[in-house]
């Protein structure tokens, strides 16, 4: 099938939630696709921060492959070495004590949410607070979590027990805390909220505030997490250690799968039957998470990212049409001058580059593998399209 069809096919049976751009992609190779067409696109979106080893990597590939070949799936009745491996790996790159694995960001994060009621149950505490510009997922549970109305408007009335507050705003998370309060929910880089890193001092103050007064801090890793940031997870560039983190996205490459990880104090608070998933953990799956992991946390790799980073900030700063560039490591929002950020991502991909927005910025979010050259011949699309 060529792009036409496979679009009008897509227009005919697919539910039309998706705002999508007119490319069909079927192929790819680190950061380089191409459609049904045969056209090539240097891609700085790795599939929404998900494909951080990029396209077909033959690692993660032979990992995935080897295990597809010995046993697909198990119910979590039963053990599974690649499980415990991934597990076991996870607790010593982050210092967490235990994992409970699942599909998607989204899912983590309801599992975080419930271990934050079950955390505050005895004192009656059950409220959540979040950042305003927040995005933690589109569930009843985690769209009331997210701090945008625009999210909220068309599935009112909202899940209750979930305040807003403004970020980097210390003073205003601090108003909302009463003894109702059992847990503060954020992203250490608000990712659709606009590509908004968290300053340091107010994330340092905010763990502090949340020891004194007994009340969990939840680090939603999805899209900051896996070495997108220059460090393996976001946080640890901020000096705290946080009481649940979650994480998905980049984990296993572009397979589905979400983690929820807890301290050592609430190793033990979800027990049998609390909570669940039926694809959760899957050894295929958790294969690519290996790989993931023994690529990604290492720290020459991790400091390569923080040099390409470096290197794309140059570039994008010297172009007189760019009024802004913000964010952390391979985690970029551009503001550009005189085009609205969604002309721009339907320009580039026309001219063969495919880029996101966030609010009114380009985002930028290529995988971490992505080559100098790569960048370059994508930046000098970037800057052809501006040019017009």
């Amino acid at each position: 099938m060529n792009s036409k069809e496979i679009i009008k096919q897509e227009e005919e049976y697919i539910i039309h939630s998706y705002g999508r751009v007119p490319v069909a992609l079927s192929e790819g190779k680190n950061a380089t696709a191409k459609d049904a067409d045969g056209k090539e696109y240097i891609d700085f979106t790795s599939g929404i921060g998900v494909n951080c080893l990029g396209y077909s990597d033959e690692g993660w590939v032979k990992a995935v492959s080897e295990q597809a070949a010995k046993i697909q799936h198990i119910s979590n009745y039963y053990y599974n070495e690649q499980n415990t491996a991934l597990a076991e790996a996870l607790s010593k790159a982050t210092g967490m004590a235990k994992s409970f694995f699942c599909n998607s960001g989204l899912e983590a994060n309801e599992t975080a949410i419930k271990i934050a009621r079950k955390f505050g149950e005895k004192r009656g505490a059950y409220k959540i607070i979040t950042l305003e510009n927040s995005f933690h997922g589109r569930s009843f549970a985690t769209l009331a979590a997210t701090g945008q109305d625009s999210f909220h408007k068309d599935f009112l009335p909202l899940l209750d027990g979930f305040l807003y507050a403004e970020a980097n705003n210390l003073d205003s998370v601090e108003a909302q805390i009463d003894d109702e309060v059992c847990a503060v929910m954020l992203e250490m880089v608000q990712g659709e909220g606009g590509v908004i890193p968290m300053e340091e001092s107010f994330v340092q103050k905010l763990a502090k505030l949340c020891a004194e007064k007994m009340i969990l801090i939840m680090v939603d890793e999805v899209q900051t997490g896996v070495g997108r940031t220059g460090s393996f997870m976001a946080y640890q560039g901020y000096g705290i250690k946080p009481d649940v983190i979650t994480l998905a996205k980049g984990i296993a490459n572009g397979l589905p799968m979400g983690v929820c990880m807890v301290s050592e104090e609430l190793k033990d608070i979800l027990q049998p039957g609390m909570q669940g998933s039926t694809f959760g953990g899957n050894p295929v799956a958790c294969a690519g998470a290996l790989e993931v992991l023994r690529r990604v946390n290492d720290e020459m790799f991790l400091r390569e990212i923080e040099g390409k980073a470096a290197y794309f900030r140059h570039e994008l700063d010297k172009l007189p049409q760019v009024a802004l560039v913000r964010g952390k490591g391979l985690m970029l929002g551009i503001a550009v001058k005189g085009k609205t950020a969604k002309d721009i991502m339907l320009d580039c991909a026309e001219a063969g580059l495919l880029v996101l927005t966030a609010k009114d910025l380009v985002r930028f979010l290529p995988p971490l593998t992505i080559t100098k050259e790569e960048i370059d011949r994508g930046l000098e699309i970037f800057k052809k399209v501006l040019a017009k």
